[in-house]
């Protein structure tokens, strides 16, 4: 991997700008043990998160498969995701939890509700020389996986999170948000930073489809891995260009396969994105789909796990969406498996009905092989948003049932393979997850977060010196330091001039 340069950098924008497992499935298939007993240290860790998952889900899942999914085996506790100033929290602060191991507000990444940052798994990671990865189905800048590499006061601010994710020198990126890179001037977010050529010029390989991916080969002394599947978030599995767009468990496996180049180890966090979003719409169909090509994901993970003996594979949502229920209008019965007929999501479908609606049985019978009552057709044609009325609709038609359009505050089940696995059994709350894996790992968690230079200390400019070598030896974006320093020109810096640190 490229040389860490001390521990992670801030750039200025950042301070306020008991359950048992068994050896044998549900269908009496083998399974592994979940003993953790094969290896004494945990050298790599895979932390997958499902986002927007919870029991209900799993249990719907598993009837919608047909047979249990990979991690029913590995069941081991539950725990609590209550925010600092929430019962319910979103993906900033649980993510935050789960990355810290600290409780913060809803909306703040990396930092505590007094604005300090808080050093994050991934960070304690890099601190013993591992090397370092994030995944991700929506933008890489999405609160999840910001929450691990990432201080900002506003899970909004994206573009601050791009700049802060390559300054920060994580080895493997991978997911959407593309344009959270690129300056205004190129159709981009930033306002004038080009966040990818900085990348390019610090060592990142971008590749932005799925043959690049499946071909990437990097070499972890040299070069880093940048992916970028789409402009904004990448798309629902239930529409995925497989030609372009690369799967969850492709993204995992690449980086599993590039980071475990690293002979110090490495560790990864993984985000199944859009099981949330499908939460959030009540899309019974849209969360199954975006559920298996997550358990795909974590196949790929426990795979690699078995193989290597010294791996811990975490899975835990951050919180549950949508209220899901598995049985729903007083059915005595719950049908998943219906949901095996429909192509596409709720808001798709949608998108095809005509001004008046009068083609709501055509335009659903083109996306599923659900037969609806007048009655069905009539609260679809009626309803202020269609997209909620089909949604509920085929929900109905499968027994799956919803509460809620936002999270709601129930706990999370957590599955664990590998050394110290058996350590997240009984009742927990998200801020043990980070802990007990530090543990596992023997790594330091809670470490002090430092910029590299006080506001008052300054370098001088040397003969020869460029401002993008001074950033890269101070981790610093050169880009950055022009805006701190105003420089109207990057490339005319003269001997004797200070470059200031903020």
């Amino acid at each position: 991997m490229l040389k860490k340069l001390g521990v992670t950098a801030l750039s200025a924008g950042i301070i306020f700008s008991g359950v048992i497992t068994t050896a044998a499935s549900a269908d009496g298939n083998s399974q592994l043990n979940n003993s953790g007993e094969n290896g004494e240290k945990a050298e790599n860790i895979i932390y997958m998160i499902p986002d927007g998952f919870n029991a209900d889900y799993a249990t719907n899942y598993r009837h919608y498969k047909g047979e249990p999914a990979v991690w029913d085996n590995h069941l081991q506790g539950m725990y609590t995701t209550y925010s600092a100033d929430s019962n319910i929290t979103d993906s900033a602060a649980a993510g935050t939890a789960m990355a810290t191991g600290v409780k913060t507000n809803n909306g703040v990444i990396g930092l505590d509700p007094e604005g300090n940052p808080q050093q994050t798994i991934l960070e304690a990671s890099q601190n013993k020389d591992m090397s370092t990865g994030l995944v991700a189905t929506s933008t890489i800048t999405h609160a999840t996986p910001a929450a691990f590499g990432a201080h900002v006061d506003d899970r909004n601010k994206e573009t601050e999170i791009a700049r802060q994710l390559i300054d920060n020198e994580i080895d493997v990126l991978l997911g959407g948000g593309k344009n959270n890179f690129l300056p205004e001037s190129a159709g981009g977010n930033q306002e004038e930073t080009n966040v990818l050529q900085q990348a390019e010029e610090q060592g990142y390989q971008l590749i932005e489809n799925r043959n690049q991916l499946l071909e990437a080969d990097i070499d972890l002394e040299n070069e880093n891995l940048l992916g970028l599947f789409a402009d904004d978030a990448m798309s629902p599995e239930l529409h995925r260009d497989t030609e372009e767009e690369p799967s969850l468990a492709e993204m995992t496996q690449t980086a599993i396969d590039t980071l475990n180049k690293d002979e110090d180890g490495f560790f990864l966090m993984v985000e199944g994105s859009q099981i949330d979003w499908a939460g959030h719409d009540n899309d019974a169909a849209w969360a199954m789909t975006d559920v298996g090509a997550f358990e795909e994901a974590v196949q790929e993970a426990m795979d690699f796990a078995e193989k290597d003996g010294n791996t811990l594979v975490v899975v835990g949502g951050d919180h549950e969406t949508g209220g899901m229920t598995a049985g729903a209008n007083g059915s005595g019965t719950a049908n998943p498996e219906l949901l095996h007929s429909v192509t596409a999501t709720g808001e798709n479908i949608a998108a095809d009905l005509n001004e008046d609606r009068s083609n709501t049985k055509e335009v659903v019978g083109n996306y599923t092989d659900m037969e609806l009552s007048e009655e069905e057709i009539q609260s679809i044609q009626e309803a202020e948003d269609p997209k909620m009325a089909i949604n509920a609709v085929i929900s109905a038609k499968a027994n799956v049932g919803w509460t809620s359009t936002n999270h709601t505050g129930v706990d999370i089940p957590v599955y664990a393979y590998g050394p110290g696995a058996d350590q997240f059994s009984g009742s927990l709350d998200n801020t043990d997850l980070p802990k007990i894996i530090a543990d596992a790992a023997e790594m330091e968690l809670g470490g002090e977060i430092s910029q590299n230079h006080s506001e008052e200390e300054a370098y001088t400019v040397k003969p020869g010196d460029t401002l993008f070598e001074i950033g890269l030896k101070y981790n610093y974006l050169w880009t950055t330091l022009q805006e701190i320093n105003q420089f109207p020109n990057p490339h005319l810096i003269y001997p004797g001039d200070e470059v200031y640190f903020k």
